[in-house]
């Protein structure tokens, strides 16, 4: 994953719990048009499917995602850090952890959808490599807006390259 010229950032990313609630629903409020509920949070965690992380600096929650797992990709439902703490690598910090989850042969990209009004979450995702891939016309139930459907692919490193082009060569004969 592209990383910014920004200082390492010194957070522990864990899994979200009950009592990290309160500072998850002030982050969404904080950043967002249109909050989620903390219904929704509930109803979406309560899916088996569905993953919560939150960033903690000095024993508070920063930023958290909620992402879903699928066959051969993760769907990154909801992102954000607080308004603070941004522009400090917590949110990069974040993607690298998803990102350490891809793989080769199972799920090799992250899928998001952004706002076509969110210029900052389209350029800061862009940073690390995501790239627009199609638009969602009028894809939000509160308003009439478009989404950018944007993707990182996992890169695959040298050593998981260089078995498939020796076994393309021992073929080729």
């Amino acid at each position: 994953m592209a990383t910014a010229e920004r200082s390492p950032a010194c957070v522990h990313i864990r899994w979200m719990i009950r009592r990290d609630m309160p500072s998850v629903l002030a982050i969404e409020e904080a950043s967002f048009e249109f909050p989620w509920s903390e219904e929704e949070f509930i109803r979406c965690l309560r899916q088996r499917n569905c993953i919560g992380m939150v960033a903690e600096r000095d024993d508070e929650v920063v930023g958290f995602m909620i992402y879903e797992l699928h066959k051969n990709r993760l769907h990154l439902l909801n992102f954000a850090v607080a308004p603070s703490c941004r522009r400090s690598s917590i949110g990069s910090s974040m993607l690298a952890k998803l990102a350490g989850k891809l793989s080769l042969d199972r799920r090799n990209r992250i899928m998001l959808e952004v706002r076509e009004t969110n210029l900052d979450a389209q350029l800061f995702f862009k940073q690390l490599g995501f790239r627009a891939i199609s638009v969602l016309r009028d894809f939000y139930e509160d308003t009439t807006e478009d989404a950018y459907l944007m993707q990182y692919r996992y890169r695959p490193t040298a050593s998981e390259v260089a078995p498939v082009e020796e076994s393309n060569r021992r073929m080729a004969g």
